[in-house]
C-alpha cells in the first residue's frame, strides 16, 4: 500500500524521549509504532486498550499513592496474596 498520508502531533519532549527509548528496545521506529497503533484502531473499530475515567475513590487512591500515603509493600507475591485473605 502506498504511504502518502501524513500525521503531525505535538507532545511533551520528555514523553517523546521515554517512549522512543521503549520503542527502540522493541525494534520499532516511531513511524512503525504509529502505523501499528492506527492499524489496530482500524481492526478493532476503536482504541486497542480500554480508556476509563476513574471514579472519585480511584482518583483519591491515586493521589494518595503518588504521595506515598497508605501504601503497602510486600517482599514477595505470596505475602501480597496472603494479605488479601485478611
Amino acid at each position: 500500500m502506498h504511504k502518502s498520508a501524513i500525521v503531525h502531533a505535538r507532545i511533551e519532549p520528555q514523553t517523546k524521549k521515554k517512549a522512543e527509548a521503549v520503542l527502540k528496545k522493541l525494534g520499532l521506529s516511531p513511524a512503525e509504532a504509529i502505523r501499528l497503533f492506527y492499524r489496530q484502531i482500524d481492526l478493532r473499530g476503536g482504541l486497542p486498550f480500554p480508556i476509563l475515567i476513574p471514579n472519585e475513590t480511584t482518583k483519591k487512591t491515586i493521589r494518595k499513592s503518588r504521595k506515598g500515603e497508605e501504601v503497602e509493600t510486600f517482599d514477595s507475591l505470596e505475602r501480597l496474596f496472603q494479605s488479601w485473605g485478611k
